[in-house]
């Protein structure tokens, strides 16, 4: 997966610095895991996903195609969210946040109450 990842990297064109900063990550961490000397943890495997439109099957398996949107909304709101102003970009992930922590609580309360 390793190689993949740097395989990413590079067709985007972007070195180490700009592509950890872009999911949130040190280069010093980047080089670290392109090494194999810090593990790919799953949730920056979603986020390189997410942020650069690459197929998670891919980069885990290495089947399928490099490059391919996870939702059919991904692409159309990655182009609304690059037209906004970063103090809207801001707000409107911290809404996204807050959506996702009501869904994960709804979720776990609907698993956890079990069969009526």
């Amino acid at each position: 997966m390793l190689d993949r990842l740097r395989a990413v990297r590079k067709k985007l064109g972007l070195n180490q610095w700009d592509f950890a900063r872009q999911i949130g990550l040190t280069q010093t961490t980047l080089s670290m895991i392109e090494l194999g000397k810090i593990a790919l943890i799953d949730k920056n495997i979603k986020l390189i996903c997410v942020t650069f439109n690459v197929n998670e099957h891919w980069l885990r398996t290495g089947q399928g195609e490099m490059f391919g949107a996870s939702s059919p909304y991904l692409k159309e709101l990655m182009g609304i969210f690059d037209r906004l102003t970063a103090d809207t970009q801001e707000f409107l992930l911290e809404m996204a946040r807050n959506l996702l922590k009501k869904q994960e609580k709804s979720q776990g309360n609907a698993d956890s109450a079990g069969p009526g």
